[in-house]
């Protein structure tokens, strides 16, 4: 009877056990949440110690053991980006870490969306305010460059029309940039305004596709082609100057406009350098050839649009099909 009893108090005691750990772990989402709000805070440290009672309670939690990783990440970075000397040289290195940040935490064979798009308004909310200083300090002076970072952190933050007026107000004052075209269509595409988006991403990608900041976009319009021009094998930096190639041949890129009398001449004369530079340097054609392509079709889209002979377009496309006959079929098919 006595060991009867024994048996019961232990199966007893066993059974509460497990439910202390069953309710312990049922206290993990909740841990989780309030760690991923301090990180929205800007309390990292306080997120951290959040994740550490998870820890102790189940030590194997994959989204806990994931977000730990993380926030030591940018734990580190942090406390390296206070040893820099100058605002800007801290913000730009935040920038340059969380750039590389897919990277890191893509190796850790889990991902929580959470963790990470809360870490994301931890480094872009510090970055603003260290650009926001630069800004007050220099008493509101206007640099465009300086603009276009408080913009592109407005994006990141969701903060869209904000977002749209300083990115704006640096295309005003810088024409032709290619990295300000770049954010500021992302972020039409973002308030889904296609029309504009498309023209700024065509704009962009004509003027200089290694000036486009890939690992800063965010519009899931852009992030599909450059997914599935990784797939097709391209890789930086040749990966860049085929955006505009398969945008058009997606029909991403779809928005065309008339070319003013001068650009037409600029683009003759930037096909005709190129062209030349192609013949002369053929180890260069990974390059050169998506270039070509590019102004290729920008230069036959000015011939519909101004209704030129037949003859010329089918110039044009001979000079496709002689330098990439792939291109070529797909681009007339």
């Amino acid at each position: 009877m006595e060991k009867f009893q024994i048996g019961i108090q232990q199966i007893m005691t066993e059974t509460q056990n497990m439910e202390d750990a069953s309710m312990q772990s049922g206290d993990i989402p909740s841990i989780l949440a309030l760690a991923y709000r301090k990180f929205r805070e800007g309390e990292l440290e306080g997120g951290i110690r959040e994740l550490e009672k998870g820890f102790e309670i189940d030590f194997e939690h994959r989204e806990v053991v994931f977000a730990l990783k993380c926030a030591q990440y940018w734990k580190d970075r942090l406390d390296t980006s206070r040893t820099l000397e100058g605002d800007f040289e801290r913000a730009e290195y935040l920038i340059s870490q969380w750039k590389a940040f897919p990277t890191f935490y893509r190796k850790l064979g889990s991902l929580s969306e959470m963790c990470t798009s809360s870490l994301k308004r931890l480094v872009f909310q510090t970055c603003l305010g260290l650009y926001e200083g630069l800004y007050s300090a220099h008493t509101g002076s206007k640099d465009a460059d300086l603009f276009l970072r408080i913009g592109r952190c407005h994006k990141a933050l969701g903060s869209y029309d904000n977002a749209l007026k300083y990115l704006s107000t640096a295309n005003g004052m810088k024409r032709e940039e290619s990295e300000i075209l770049g954010e500021l269509a992302d972020c039409y595409a973002l308030v889904n305004e296609m029309q504009l988006s498309k023209v700024f991403f065509r704009e962009a990608f004509f003027l200089n596709p290694q000036g486009v900041d890939l690992a800063l976009l965010e519009s899931e319009m852009i992030l599909r082609l450059i997914s599935k021009l990784e797939e097709f094998g391209f890789a930086h930096p040749y990966l860049a100057e085929w955006i505009p190639v398969y945008g058009v041949l997606f029909g991403v890129f779809n928005v065309k406009r008339e070319l003013r009398s001068i650009e037409y001449g600029k683009l003759r004369q930037g096909i005709y350098m190129l062209e030349m530079e192609l013949r002369e340097h053929p180890e260069k054609k990974d390059l050169l050839v998506p270039r070509l392509l590019n102004r290729y079709f920008w230069l036959i889209d000015h011939y519909l649009s101004t209704k030129e002979e037949k003859s010329k377009i089918d110039e044009v496309l001979l000079k496709i099909k002689h330098i990439h006959p792939s291109i070529y079929e797909q681009y007339t098919k």
